[in-house]
């Protein structure tokens, strides 16, 4: 794993102790710090996505947004090789 210097921010939360031993768990298993694995947890998580979403439900969510990009993407590829065209022609 890469190390990154960043500014972190002391917060503390009230958790049970169920929620204690996961955690610890979790870092042990990982070899890292608890607080890592809260970052990375807060990092992964998405609000608009429910968390009780079918498996169907989250592939067509998936796929859609992979269209999606897709289409940005051939329109950008479009756009640059009109640029590219132009530039090799000397009009710009």
């Amino acid at each position: 794993m890469q190390t990154v210097t960043k500014t972190l921010v002391r917060k503390q939360y009230l958790i049970s102790p169920e929620q204690v031993e996961k955690l610890n768990l979790l870092a042990e298993e990982k070899k890292v710090s608890a607080a890592e694995i809260v970052r990375n947890a807060i990092a992964a998580y998405n609000p608009d996505v429910p968390a009780d979403m079918e498996e169907s439900e989250l592939l067509e969510l998936v796929s859609a947004r992979v269209k999606e990009a897709v289409t940005e993407t051939r329109k950008t590829r479009k756009h640059l090789e009109k640029t590219l065209k132009k530039l090799s022609s000397g009009a710009v």
